[in-house]
């Protein structure tokens, strides 16, 4: 007697697909920056070049992502994501067949478009098919894959690199990508939420904003953006060399604590999201933790602490900077008219883009000037400054829309 077992299986949602992408998109971030110890030898490139394929990386993302952002409203989020990570897989996917020079070039530009998308399109996902009570933790976990592919980037691709070949790295990152498409076309149907779905909470965006709000309200977050990038940027890419040059701590140890404070910025990301449903008060919870990231980046630079005090204090600020991420994303949504969220986002994720260009060039150039320790002044700086702004937007766009509903503006 032979009994048939039937096992149902789950489709993945729509919050797992975007989250799958997410991953996909940091790990495209950071392949090649994770590679840059063998490239020069096994591509017969400079540094310099490298650097100019990131910058093409960079450009095209920053040029692209504003206008992919209109386009996710109009043609569909799910569907430009699938095209995003298309594109991205046969990029490396051809670099790992012809892995030279100007291929790499080709293919920082087609990841460039590719990455222009993610954001807008992760966003609008989130916010037409999740509800209002979820959001928060539903953005927290969008950043916390993010995060997630960005540190196992390094480790695995340069493993896999130095142990089979570059090759077989960049094979290995194209299949990533077709496996999150493959997660994306074989998911639950993207199921846009009615108003009457959606919890009638004080964090719903107002059913009328004047145009005027709308453009000024943008342009306050994408210097909140810019702002934000810049200084956990500082933190993530010339922690330790401000550390190591300024403050002659050992190598080992601001590498423990830049390890510390990444993997506290994920933590944190969580424990944000579970913060953010349980306010509406999300500038308030932003500026607070980010004034708090600040304070403990100026006792990194003014006390002399213990190596293992310097890490525990790092990877409190990690945390901190973290708890940021979910209250940001709200903001930008609460911003958002309906239907339009794709383009909102991305008009707003160019600040990110701003900052990684612009940031890079800024601390290196003081670096080369022997003023390692500025880098993490101009970190305590960005991050008053995001502090101040973040406060204010809250204010001014509560006085705003007060204004307008009684009809002063």
């Amino acid at each position: 007697m032979s009994y048939a077992v039937k096992v149902k299986l789950r489709r993945p949602n729509v919050l797992w697909q975007v989250c799958s992408a997410h991953f996909v998109s940091h790990v495209y971030i950071m392949l090649i920056p994770s590679l840059l110890p063998i490239l020069p030898n096994l591509m017969q490139v400079s540094f310099l070049q490298l650097g100019v394929a990131l910058a093409v990386f960079g450009v095209v993302s920053a040029v692209v992502q504003a206008p992919l952002g209109f386009l996710t409203d109009r043609w569909g989020a799910r569907r430009l994501l699938g095209v995003a990570l298309l594109l991205g897989a046969a990029g490396f996917g051809l670099l790992a067949m012809q892995p030279s020079y100007p291929v790499l070039l080709g293919v920082m530009a087609v990841a460039g478009v590719a990455n222009g998308v993610y954001h807008p399109a992760d966003y609008a996902l989130l916010s037409r098919c999740i509800t209002s009570a979820r959001m928060g933790r539903a953005f927290s976990l969008h950043t916390f894959f993010g995060f997630l592919g960005a540190a196992l980037t390094p480790l695995v691709m340069v493993g896999v690199a130095q142990r089979a070949g570059l090759n077989v790295a960049l094979w290995l990152a194209s299949g990533v990508g077709l496996a999150a498409l493959l997660i994306l076309a074989g998911g639950q149907p993207a199921h846009a939420l009615g108003e009457e779905e959606i919890a009638p909470t004080k964090t719903n965006r107002a059913p009328r904003r004047p145009l005027r709000i709308e453009v000024s309200t943008v342009a306050v977050l994408i210097v909140l953006f810019a702002l934000l990038s810049l200084s956990t940027g500082a933190i993530e890419k010339f922690s330790v060399s401000a550390l190591t040059y300024g403050l002659a701590v050992p190598l080992s140890v601001a590498n423990t604590a830049l390890t510390g404070f990444l993997m506290a910025s994920a933590v944190g990301v969580l424990a944000g999201g579970f913060l953010a449903d349980r306010t509406d008060q999300h500038g308030v919870l932003a500026g607070l933790a980010f004034a708090g990231a600040a304070l403990l980046v100026v006792i990194v630079i003014t006390l002399p602490l213990p190596a293992w005090i310097l890490i525990a204090v790092l990877t409190m600020t990690g945390f901190l900077t973290g708890v940021v991420a979910p209250s940001r994303d709200m903001l930008v949504r609460a911003a958002s008219p309906k239907g339009k969220e794709g383009h909102t986002f991305g008009l707003v994720s160019t600040g990110f883009s701003v900052g990684a260009i612009a940031g890079p060039v800024g601390f290196g150039w003081l670096i080369d000037r022997h003023l390692p320790l500025m880098v993490l002044w101009a970190a305590v700086g960005f991050m008053v400054l995001t502090t101040v702004v973040v406060l204010w937007q809250e204010y001014r766009e509560k006085s705003l829309l007060s204004n307008a509903k009684s009809g002063l503006a």
